[in-house]
């Protein structure tokens, strides 16, 4: 468990997850435990959405690869890089082929295990600064190397009736329940502002949308991703996907509070 410190911001990470953020005594983390997720904060990758209905199937350029929902990412630990007291660097690293177990395995899937044919590394990063929370991800491997990227964060609720606000567009949490697990889409958004007790501006770099999601009224996600995966049938997700090029491709977001 680390803590970070930056004047009145107090960020709490338990083994690369976001568990605690604090800005001058607001919590404006979900905590475990709580009703709604059983998580804080999690990554969508390599894929985004579920993938059942496809037999657990996903086509990529190489050969077929099985994934369960949102990808084999989270069954696998972060390892710390580096940490000050305002920065800390988190990596997985993965070589293509190699299974990973499923958790999901066998209440909720019949895949034991995971593979990717590519290899990859993905590496998280907080730090804490005047403007607010930044996280950064970067995703490295070889060139045309497919891949999705969604960002799940929950954010707790402290009054009955918040609001997020896109552009022009305010989307109530009614509004949120009502469309349920397959989590409501908000095209072409760089910036969403969560309006309740205190107001949460978060902005990314990279991402293209967001997904807002919940099933209880205490909590809420707003998940900045690349491709919206209820778009198109589960057979045909890798329509969704982004590819590497020769460098390392960065995505970013930004929480602070007003």
């Amino acid at each position: 468990m680390l803590v970070l410190h930056l004047e009145d911001q107090q960020l709490t990470i338990d083994a690369g997850e976001l568990v605690g953020y604090q800005v001058d005594g607001h919590e404006c983390i979900h905590q475990k435990g709580s009703p709604g997720w059983r998580s804080s904060d999690t990554e969508m990758f390599p894929i985004i959405g579920p993938t059942a209905e496809a037999r657990f199937q996903v086509q990529t350029p190489k050969d077929i690869a099985i994934q369960d929902q949102h990808g084999l990412l989270r069954e696998m630990d972060y390892e710390l890089v580096s940490q000050t007291d305002t920065e800390a660097v988190f990596e997985k690293s993965y070589r293509a082929r190699t299974m990973v177990g499923n958790s999901k395995y066998p209440e909720k899937s019949n895949k034991q295990y995971l593979f990717w044919p590519y290899d990859f590394t993905f590496v998280k990063s907080f730090r804490l600064t005047a403007d607010g929370l930044e996280i950064r991800f970067t995703v490295s491997g070889e060139r045309d190397s497919p891949f999705m990227l969604g960002y799940h964060p929950a954010f707790k609720l402290h009054t009955a009736n918040p609001v997020v606000v896109a552009g022009e567009k305010t989307i109530t949490l009614d509004d949120i329940l009502a469309v349920g697990s397959r989590a409501l889409e908000v095209p072409d958004c760089t910036e969403i502002v969560l309006k309740d007790e205190k107001q949460l501006r978060i902005r990314t770099e990279g991402f293209r949308s967001f997904m807002l999601w919940t099933e209880v009224r205490n909590m809420v996600c707003i998940e900045p991703i690349t491709f919206y995966p209820y778009a198109v049938k589960q057979h045909r997700l890798h329509e969704g996907f982004e590819f590497l090029l020769d460098t390392p491709k960065e995505f970013k977001v930004i929480i602070a509070v007003t």
